[in-house]
C-alpha cells in the first residue's frame, strides 16, 4: 500500500455531459476556477480538456487551453497541469458510405494533437496508448502516430502520462519505451470501466500493474459508480489515483458531484485507509518532474 498517494483530478473531460450535471465547466474560467477549486481540496494534478464556450461541446482551440491554463499558473495555485493530447480521435462511419467518417467524427493529425502541450509545456499531457470503442464510435489512435506523438512529447521536454484502456495498450505503452520513446521512469494511467476496455475491479487492476516495467509508476481510475472503489483499490495495491467529473458525474447516488466534493471524498478515503495525499512539490519529486 502507499504511504502516499498522488491524486489527479480530471476537471471536464471531453464527453457529452454538461446537460447531465450542471456542475461541468465549460469556459476557460470555470474550468480554472474549478481546477483551483479543486487542488485547494487537496488535488495534486489536475487534467485539463477545454470546452467551445458557446456549445459546451469538445474543443481544440489552442487559445482556450491557453487562457484556462494562465489563469490557473496566475491565481499562483500549486497544483501540477497536465493538459490531454487525446485531441481529435473520434471516428464514426457514415451510413451512407461507410469508407468515410459520419456526422460526429472529429479527426486530427499527431502535430494537432500536440500543438496545446507543445505551445504551453505543463509539467505532464496524457498519451494515450491504443485505440477503443466508445460505444458506436472508434477511439482511432494508430500506433505510428502515437510513437509520432511520443516523439513530440519526448522533445518538448513533458513527461507523458501514458493512458491505457486496455491490457493490450499496456504492452504497446511498454513497447514505446523498448523504442525509446519515453524518458525516465514511466507513468501509467490505467483507465477502467469504460464499456468494451478493462474492467474496473480488483483483478484486472493487479494485472494490468504486474505488467509495468519494474521503475514504472502507475494512477488507476474507475467510471461512474466504480469511482471511489477504484480509489480504494488502487491504495490498497500501491498506486496513486484519479477522480473528477470527466468520469463520473455523481458524489453518491442520485447527488451530482464538483470536482472538488469528488477531492474531498477521495481525500477521506485515503486517509481512512492509513495513507495520505502528496504535495504537488513531493510529486514533482517523485516524478521527477521540470520545473513549471
Amino acid at each position: 500500500m502507499n504511504k502516499n498517494v498522488i491524486l489527479s483530478c480530471a476537471i471536464s473531460g471531453a464527453g457529452d455531459t454538461t446537460a447531465k450535471n450542471p456542475h461541468v465547466p465549460v469556459t476557460p474560467k470555470e474550468i480554472a476556477d474549478s481546477a483551483i477549486k479543486s487542488a485547494k481540496a487537496g488535488a495534486t494534478i489536475v487534467h485539463l480538456h477545454v470546452r467551445d464556450p458557446e456549445t459546451g461541446k469538445l474543443s481544440h482551440d489552442v487559445n482556450l487551453f491557453q487562457e484556462t491554463v494562465e489563469r490557473i499558473r496566475e491565481s499562483e495555485t500549486d497544483v501540477i497541469i497536465n493538459i490531454t493530447s487525446g485531441g481529435g480521435g473520434d471516428w464514426i462511419p457514415s451510413e451512407e458510405d461507410p469508407t468515410k467518417g459520419g456526422v460526429g467524427t472529429d479527426i486530427q493529425t499527431p502535430e494537432e494533437r500536440h500543438e496545446p502541450v507543445g505551445k504551453l509545456l505543463p509539467e505532464l499531457c496524457t498519451l494515450d496508448c491504443g485505440s477503443i470503442n466508445f460505444g458506436n464510435m472508434l477511439y482511432v489512435n494508430p500506433t505510428d502516430w502515437l510513437r509520432k506523438q511520443a516523439k513530440l512529447v519526448k522533445e518538448s521536454g513533458v513527461k507523458p502520462e501514458l493512458e491505457c484502456f486496455d491490457t493490450g495498450q499496456v504492452n504497446f505503452a511498454n513497447q514505446l519505451i523498448e523504442e525509446g520513446l519515453i524518458d525516465g521512469d514511466p507513468l501509467y494511467q490505467f483507465c477502467l470501466g469504460i464499456p468494451w476496455g478493462a474492467a474496473a475491479d480488483a483483478e484486472t487492476l493487479s494485472y494490468m500493474k504486474s505488467r509495468i516495467p519494474g521503475n514504472g509508476k502507475w494512477a488507476a481510475f474507475g467510471t461512474g459508480r466504480m469511482q471511489m472503489p477504484i480509489v480504494a483499490e488502487s491504495v490498497l495495491q500501491g498506486g496513486h489515483i484519479r477522480v473528477g467529473l470527466e468520469d463520473n458525474l455523481y458524489l453518491k447516488k442520485g447527488q451530482l458531484a464538483k470536482n472538488e466534493q469528488l477531492v474531498d471524498k477521495a481525500v477521506g478515503i485515503v486517509q481512512a485507509l492509513g495513507s495520505d495525499i502528496m504535495t504537488p512539490k513531493e510529486a514533482r519529486e517523485e516524478l521527477n518532474l521540470m520545473t513549471p
